[in-house]
């Protein structure tokens, strides 16, 4: 029996895949084998030493301490890719907002007085003061072009608009889904440079902390507009309410409310509603499920933020070990030599890297006692070690 911690309330979709017979499945479960959650922040939560993996229902992973997980052997997983629909609708909703400058619009009629006369009469003066500008012929600057940043470039392109894309790490997936018609940005600079419209796309970390800032706002052209969709941090706040005071901004939408924005009469300001539709909420649900479900019955790493992808189909009649290392020479070697002195065949080998870490999946024709786990386990960079 598994023992699934939930820290957050997740669809019932997604929970329905971990079988009952099988998963005990809750808020309470104590010495838990995995971890799901969705954004109950996990950096103070103390972690119990049964846990073996980690399942974020969504695709950011702040809320999780993931070098800490690393260093344990334990694979964070997250759900590319499960909410970019939701999340590209909402940006294309934020890019109609501040053309058309609907929400101070909107203000401005619901503070209407008088019969309707007058109010026809307040219309006609002031609409002139929300004119906006339409989609096609203007460019768009997509910064990065991962399943979110992929489908808002392909749908502006659909909308009429000269799309612009920054990507250094594009993976060859996304790049077939990305629409010919995409011009590839040489530099950030470069896109700031030739956009009307820029929409960011990119995890938060030490690079892209600030990536919108007061030098590159200058760069934008006259009366643009900045979306973040992404992570607040990614958007100096200081520098965009700058932008705006000087005219040089039209407009900011974002999805993070803050008191150094919230109130300024140019920016849109939502409470994180990108992801928050049923369908992903769904979506990342049963992707995180599947994918937790598969890494604990078969040892199988895919869609994780912190080790490298490893399936290896499963050779009947054998005993699968799973094992996290730190990514240093001789590792297999030493693995395989503790499993030869035991008198076990290796039936298939699998054994990938990413930076820091590799982990590996090994096949043995025969059973692998408790005694020879421990002295594998032992072995020095060995991270986790177990049986499936």
């Amino acid at each position: 029996m598994y023992r699934i911690l939930t820290l957050n309330t997740l669809s019932s979709r997604g929970l329905e895949r971990l079988p009952a017979d099988r998963y005990q499945v809750g808020p309470d479960v104590a010495a838990p084998d995995a971890i799901l959650v969705r954004s109950a922040d996990m950096h103070a939560l103390e972690l119990a030493s049964s846990l073996l993996a980690v399942g974020r229902a969504g695709a950011g992973v702040n809320n999780i301490p993931v070098a800490a997980l690393s260093k344990r052997g334990v694979p964070v997983f997250n759900a590319p890719g499960a909410n970019a629909n939701a999340v590209k609708e909402l940006v294309l909703a934020g890019l109609l907002l501040a053309a058309r400058n609907i929400c101070p619009a909107w203000s401005f009629a619901r503070a209407l007085t008088g019969d309707d006369a007058a109010i026809d009469a307040a219309v006609e003066q002031g609409k002139k003061k929300f004119v906006g500008f339409e989609l096609p012929g203007r460019t768009l600057g997509v910064v990065g072009l991962g399943a979110i940043g992929v489908e808002v470039a392909n749908s502006a392109l659909a909308l009429g608009m000269r799309v612009l894309g920054y990507d250094p790490q594009i993976t060859v997936q996304r790049a077939w889904q990305l629409a010919s018609s995409v011009e590839q940005a040489r530099s950030l600079e470069d896109l700031f440079g030739r956009s009307d419209v820029v929409s960011v796309h990119v995890p938060l970390n030490g690079q892209t902390r600030a990536l919108v800032n007061a030098a590159r706002l200058k760069l934008l052209r006259q009366g643009g507009v900045v979306l973040n969709f992404a992570r607040a941090p990614i958007v100096d706040p200081a520098a965009v309410v700058a932008a705006l005071d000087a005219g040089q901004l039209r407009a900011y939408v974002c999805d993070f409310p803050s008191n150094a924005l919230k109130d300024h009469p140019q920016v849109v300001a939502l409470p994180h509603l990108g992801a928050s539709t049923v369908e992903a909420e769904e979506n990342c649900a049963v992707m995180v499920a599947d994918t937790v479900r598969e890494f604990l019955e078969h040892g199988s790493v895919r869609h994780s933020v912190n080790y490298p992808e490893a399936i290896l189909p499963r050779a009947a009649g054998t005993t699968r070990l799973a094992i996290a290392n730190s990514n240093v020479p001789n590792m297999v070697g030493q693995i395989s030599t503790c499993l030869a002195s035991a008198g076990l065949n290796i039936a298939d080998l699998l054994n990938k890297s990413s930076g820091e870490y590799a982990y590996t999946l090994i096949d043995t024709d025969g059973a692998v006692s408790a005694e020879l786990l421990a002295r594998i386990r032992g072995i020095q960079g060995v991270l986790s070690a177990r049986v499936v």
